[in-house]
């Protein structure tokens, strides 16, 4: 999968993309990021990449001719793939989302800053938008790095177990269940010992009941769009009745 970063702070991504899964990932060629400094595409002497905005108000925009210069330079125009406006007033990131964005070989980020982008920017070079939760960050450099490290995930063959983004929190609806490793007994707290005994049916029955149980403690928002099996429902009906009696 191929990404191409337009941002101001080319600076931010190395260090991220030459750690872990990352940089495993570009090693192995399943992924590739390119990062492009707007800054490049300015005109003027002084690379001048933002003006104060009209009508006045706090705050610098980023201006419209370095950004579509940098962009239909690289990527043709129209742009050859998808172009991605990082927001807080884009459509929130989830999995399902992801994973629809994963069904792309190349996609193009664009890293906003100061107080924006010039609207025209959204509205004739953009495909689509968006954010990573309901606040503001400095810039979209971090967002782009949370997109690119969901999407590689996705990625097969990226993770050596072909299930591991399959069980992750929110990949089949639920929160993930908990996790023991060595030592068995630690300061007195012992690993379940239905994960010690080998059954594995019984193992995976566990850990459903887990996610589900944790999953209506943290976020039952989430269980009411889940396709629940009978078992699914037997179980979250005898946490209630135990809430109840409790």
């Amino acid at each position: 999968m191929r990404f191409d970063i337009f941002t101001l702070f080319p600076e931010v991504f190395p260090s991220y993309l030459d750690a872990s899964i990352l940089h495993r990932a570009r090693e192995m060629g399943h992924l590739q990021v390119n990062v492009h400094n707007i800054r490049e595409w300015a005109t003027d002497k002084h690379q001048v990449t933002d003006e104060p905005p009209y009508g006045g108000g706090g705050g610098m925009v980023m201006k419209p001719e370095p950004i579509f210069a940098a962009v239909e330079d690289v990527l043709g125009r129209p742009p050859v793939c998808p172009v991605i406006l990082l927001t807080p007033q884009g459509e929130p990131l989830n999995q399902t989302r992801a994973a629809a964005l994963a069904e792309h070989p190349h996609l193009a980020l664009i890293a906003g800053h100061y107080e924006g982008v010039d609207e025209r920017v959204r509205e004739h070079l953009v495909s689509e938008e968006l954010s990573i939760g309901d606040y503001v960050l400095t810039g979209g450099e971090l967002p782009a790095l949370v997109l690119i490290d969901v999407l590689t995930r996705l990625i097969p063959g990226v993770l050596g177990d072909p299930q591991a983004a399959a069980n992750d929190s929110h990949a089949s609806g639920l929160l993930e269940y908990p996790h023991y490793t060595r030592p068995e007994s630690f300061r007195g707290w012992q690993v379940p010992e239905i994960l010690r005994s080998g059954h594995h049916a019984r193992i995976e029955r566990w850990r459903r009941n887990q996610a589900l149980k944790r999953t209506r403690e943290r976020r039952p928002d989430l269980l009411e769009d889940l396709d629940l099996t009978q078992e699914d429902r037997e179980f979250l009906d005898s946490l209630e009745r135990n809430d109840q009696s409790g």
